[in-house]
């Protein structure tokens, strides 16, 4: 179906279903001619987004950007570094980090063998 059509039976204007998909929201699908061509898997998707904004309280571009977030490596370590340094991600232990806590632990006498 054509966009004026997808767009009656989701409740949303022809404008912003073309804005989802350039946000990425969903698979630019196209006819010959250039022309939006949306069945029901291009529905289902947009629906499942709209879901995902209404249920966790985001717009289409915060829910854009979790995608990148999940699909992009460089994007990822860049937001959990932010999280680090702002206190809502725990920095993540380094097995160097593990053995010098446990060889203090054994100077300290603190570590007991289970036999």
């Amino acid at each position: 179906m054509r966009i004026t059509e997808a767009a009656r039976r989701l409740g949303m204007s022809p404008r912003m279903l073309r804005y989802r998909e350039a946000l990425g929201l969903l698979p630019p699908v196209r006819e010959q001619g250039a022309h939006r061509r949306f069945g029901a898997d291009e529905l289902a998707a947009v629906a499942q987004g709209v879901e995902l904004e209404k249920r966790f309280d985001v717009s289409p571009a915060e829910l854009a950007f979790g995608l990148r977030v999940l699909t992009e490596p460089a994007v990822a370590a860049a937001v959990r570094d932010l999280g680090v340094r702002i206190g809502r991600i725990q920095a993540p232990r380094r097995a160097l980090d593990f053995d010098q806590e446990k060889a203090l632990r054994l100077l300290r006498g603190g570590y007991r063998s289970k036999e």
